[in-house]
């Protein structure tokens, strides 16, 4: 068995300082260098999962092969590092609370009395080296979620204090993300919040072995010298993060910083090889010089909050890059989309994608978009959502079923042409009780589909309880919809196109799940392949 190492991101002063990008950064740094590495996300909310929140809390729930709902870092993990996450790569309080309180209950713990120190912080040692343990990595990088101080981080502090002294400084080391803020008034970078979230770190018994400074403006070495004084590191192990203009820098930016040389001399790893970032820059070049622009509407329900639709939106970068076009989203709130207004806010647009979501909220306006993409000849992708979204608009407006809806806007609509699924039926409870993850799909050889991934056998990942009613299959064949994806197991449709139009595909599962840096989705790299087309008509 190997030895594995574990490397611990911690956050310090504010939320949101890129502890998931510097994670993976780091990452895919030690991958280039020929180590086996899988990070992990320790969430410190009491949710079992990000199943059950709305998006507006949360950004997007992101799924895995193996069917877990998912803190959308996740989906960062796998763009970088181009290899699957799973259960075992993001645990929350919730999880680790129920599982203490299952084994409590089994008599597990021979009549002791349950207490945070030793059962919730054992039960986290135990999440955080399962993927050491079982899935022969090198390096586990474990994300901590939240910041320094709040008060439900606590026991994730202490467990990974109890893991430094139990692994040895050579096999587990902890990175502090902070913040070094510019003051405009005083003209200067203040290190005094940083030198706060260390001392409150120290208190809890941890000290940090490594800083990654986040920061607007260069750090000097000055104020490297200090933050080292101050925080008990050594000044080379003071590392600047300072904005960039796109995440798929930051690898870059991490390597010139050298922050991967001093995470392998901490743990005694050798170094022979050097990072090439070959085709990562060869992505990166395409991405920041495009030779051609596309519009893309995005209709949604959660458009405020971008983070709703991270990985739609990466997915556009990931296949704007391979097709060397730059894709602008045009955010649309689908309730703001009326039969008067409809034309007017969807005009100019080179592509519409009708995107996920739960509810009869604005579920009009994306008929109506699905509507104009269909009449216009724009290139259309529905995923989960849209997908049904298009099968009703067909249904409605092409074969004149006018009341044709799904159950789950209408629950005794007449034309059910989207229904529960029967294994749905008795389900009532809403946490990871979806049809999740991986399901495989067989695709029709004459069909957009099959020309975007050039097999005939896929498989992708699903998060939806409504499915295709079949009793309308023939129907909606013979007016001119196709079934060009089929389950083999279970009959299900999952791709739906419309072979008269220039590029119109609805799918069940979410593609954008397993687009990466270096495997752009190919039904996203024909969508804007076919936008651009559009774009020069």
């Amino acid at each position: 068995m190997k030895n594995t190492k574990y490397v611990f991101v911690t956050g310090g002063v504010t939320s949101s300082l890129g502890k998931g990008i510097i994670a993976a950064s780091l990452a895919k740094l030690l991958q280039e260098r020929g180590y086996s590495v899988t990070i992990q996300k320790l969430d410190p909310y009491i949710n079992i999962d990000p199943g059950t929140l709305n998006p507006y809390e949360h950004g997007e729930c992101y799924v895995t092969d193996d069917g877990a709902e998912t803190d959308l870092d996740l989906g960062h993990y796998e763009r970088f590092l181009n290899i699957p996450t799973s259960q075992a790569n993001n645990v929350t309080t919730g999880r680790i609370y129920q599982s203490v309180i299952n084994k409590e209950r089994k008599g597990a713990f021979l009549g002791k009395t349950v207490q945070v120190i030793p059962h919730i912080t054992d039960e986290i040692k135990h999440r955080v080296q399962i993927l050491g343990e079982t899935g022969n990595f090198d390096i586990v990088i474990t994300e901590i979620g939240g910041t320094v101080g709040d008060i439900e981080s606590l026991p994730y502090v202490e467990s990974v204090r109890q893991l430094l002294w139990e692994k040895g400084e050579e096999n587990a080391i902890v990175i502090h993300l902070t913040l070094v803020p510019y003051l405009a008034a005083a003209g200067e970078l203040k290190t005094k919040p940083t030198q706060h979230s260390v001392k409150m770190l120290m208190q809890s018994g941890v000290s940090p072995d490594i800083l990654v400074c986040r920061t607007e403006h260069e750090i000097s070495d000055d104020i490297k010298r200090k933050l080292a004084l101050f925080c008990n590191v050594k000044k080379e192990d003071v590392i600047q993060s300072i904005d960039a203009d796109t995440i798929y820098d930051v690898p870059n930016l991490m390597f010139e910083e050298g922050l991967d040389q001093v995470v392998l001399n901490k743990l005694h790893l050798s170094s022979e090889k050097q990072p090439q970032l070959i085709e990562w820059n060869n992505f990166v070049q395409k991405h920041k010089n495009p030779t051609s622009e596309v519009e893309i509407g995005l209709i949604g329900k959660y458009v405020e909050l971008h983070d709703s639709y991270k990985s739609i939106t990466e997915a556009f970068i990931h296949a704007g890059s391979s097709n060397e076009t730059k894709v602008n989203v045009r955010w649309i709130h689908s309730e703001s989309l009326t039969p008067k207004n409809v034309e007017k806010k969807l005009q100019g647009l080179n592509g519409i994608l009708v995107a996920p979501g739960f509810g009869d909220r604005g579920i009009e306006g994306k008929v109506k978009s699905v509507k104009y993409a269909r009449e216009n000849n724009i290139p259309f992708l529905g995923i989960c959502l849209g997908m049904q979204m298009a099968v009703i608009e067909f249904s409605r407006n092409v074969i004149g079923l006018s009341d044709a809806f799904s159950t789950e806007m209408k629950k005794n609509c007449k034309n059910p042409v989207i229904n529960l699924m029967e294994s749905q039926e008795n389900v009532t409870e809403k946490g990871g009780t979806m049809r999740l993850g991986a399901w495989d799909c067989k695709v029709l050889k004459d069909s957009k589909t099959y020309d975007a991934y050039k097999s005939e056998m896929i498989s992708e990942r699903h998060r939806h309880r409504y499915e295709f009613n079949n009793d309308y299959l023939a129907q909606i064949e013979e007016a001119g919809m196709k079934a060009t994806g089929i389950n083999p197991k279970t009959g299900l449709v999952e791709v739906v196109e419309l072979p008269n139009h220039p590029w119109f595909i609805g799918v069940q599962y979410h593609p954008e799940y397993k687009s990466t840096v270096l495997n752009p989705h190919p039904l996203f790299v024909g969508f804007v392949k076919a936008a651009l087309k559009q774009s020069k008509k």
